[in-house]
C-alpha cells in the first residue's frame, strides 16, 4: 500500500459513477419539508441530491462496525471507541454507530459523569482562550477516533464552553445530474371494505409516488491537510488515510442499498481526482495494512481501547 503521492497533498477526491442494480428508476433522499432536493445548475442542468453529507457519514460509520460480533470489523479492532450500557451492563450502543459521536446523549447526559469528567480535564482551557483544536483531536485519537474522520461538536457549555468543534476531514455525498422524474402510484387494497374508513386502516388507499432517472456519481473528499493539522504523532496520520479509504471502498462493496427502491451498483473503477498519480489500494490490501497502522498508533488510544459509560436516566 503506498500512500507516498498524497504527503504534501491538501485533498484526496474520488469520485465512483453508479447505476440502479436493476432497471433504471431510484429513490433519492428525502426532507420532511423539501422532498426529493431537486436543484438547476446555472446552465439549466436538473440535478438531484441522492444522498446528503451527513447521511453518507452515517453510512460511512456503519461499515465500520461488525453488528454480529458488536466491535469494530475485524480489520479495525483495536481501535478506540467509547461503548454505552445499561445498568445490567447490557451494550446499548456506541460512539461509532451514534449521530453525533461523542457528543451523543447518551454518553454525555445520563447519571454517570465519569467520562464527562475525563473530557473536562483533557479539554479544559481558559474561558476567554481560543479552544485548542489540537487538544480536541488528542481526546478524539484517545476515546473515539472515528470522530476525526466525521467530526464533532461537544456543545456542553461546560466543555470549553461549547467551542469544542471539529470539522469533517472525511465528506462525501451523491448526485444524480441530468435528471428527469419517474412518476408512478399505486393502490393500498382492502378486500373486505373498499370504503372503510381509511383514518383507522381501512379502505382501499391510492397513492401517487416519484421516483428519478439520471446519471449518479458518489463523491469523496479527505482534507490531508486537516489531518496533518492535527499534528498528532506521525503514525496516525497513515492510519486516518487507510480508515477513510476503507470505509470508502467497504460502503461501494456492501453498502449500496440505499433504500427498498434506492439499490446502486458502481458503474465503472473508483477514480481519482486529485492527486493524479494515486492509486488507492483496493479493500484487500486495506484490510491487511490496518492492524498494522492500528497497533503502530496504539500509544495514542485509551487503554484499554474501550472506554465504557453507563446510562442511566
Amino acid at each position: 500500500m503506498n500512500l507516498d503521492p498524497l504527503k504534501d497533498e491538501p485533498r484526496l477526491l474520488l469520485e465512483a459513477k453508479l447505476k440502479p442494480i436493476a432497471g433504471t428508476r431510484f429513490q433519492p433522499t428525502g426532507f420532511p419539508d423539501l422532498g426529493p432536493a431537486q436543484y438547476l445548475l446555472p446552465d439549466g442542468t436538473p440535478m438531484l441530491l441522492v444522498e446528503s453529507a451527513q447521511s453518507m457519514a452515517n453510512r460511512l460509520e456503519a461499515v465500520c462496525w461488525d453488528t454480529v460480533a458488536n466491535d469494530w470489523a475485524p480489520a479495525l479492532r483495536g481501535l478506540p471507541c467509547v461503548v454505552v450500557v445499561d445498568k445490567a451492563g447490557n451494550v446499548l450502543t456506541n460512539s461509532v454507530l451514534e449521530a453525533h459521536r461523542l457528543n451523543s446523549p447518551y454518553i454525555l447526559e445520563g447519571k454517570d459523569k465519569s467520562f464527562l469528567e475525563k473530557l473536562k480535564q483533557e479539554l479544559a482551557v481558559g474561558r476567554l482562550a481560543p479552544a485548542n483544536l489540537r487538544l480536541l483531536a488528542k481526546a478524539l485519537l484517545k476515546y473515539d477516533v472515528n470522530s476525526l474522520l466525521h467530526g464533532v461538536f461537544l456543545a456542553k457549555s461546560d466543555l470549553a464552553g461549547g467551542r469544542m468543534r471539529l470539522p469533517r476531514a472525511l465528506t462525501a455525498f451523491i448526485e444524480a445530474t441530468r435528471i428527469t422524474v419517474a412518476a408512478s402510484g399505486g393502490v393500498k387494497n382492502d378486500v373486505l371494505n373498499p370504503s372503510g374508513d381509511t383514518a383507522k386502516g381501512f379502505g382501499n388507499v391510492p397513492f401517487h409516488r416519484e421516483e428519478f432517472c439520471g446519471e449518479i456519481t458518489a463523491y469523496f473528499i479527505l482534507d490531508l491537510a486537516l489531518i496533518r493539522g492535527f499534528a498528532l504523532d506521525p503514525a496516525v496520520e497513515p492510519l486516518l488515510i487507510a480508515l477513510a479509504l476503507f470505509k470508502i471502498r467497504h460502503f461501494l462493496r456492501e453498502g449500496l442499498r440505499l433504500r427498498t427502491a434506492c439499490d446502486l451498483d458502481l458503474d465503472g473503477p473508483l477514480a481519482v481526482r486529485r492527486p493524479a498519480d494515486f492509486t488507492p489500494p483496493d479493500l484487500d490490501e486495506l484490510e491487511e495494512a490496518l492492524p498494522g497502522l492500528v497497533q503502530k498508533a496504539k500509544p495514542g488510544f485509551a487503554d484499554p481501547a474501550k472506554t465504557t459509560v453507563r446510562f442511566e436516566e
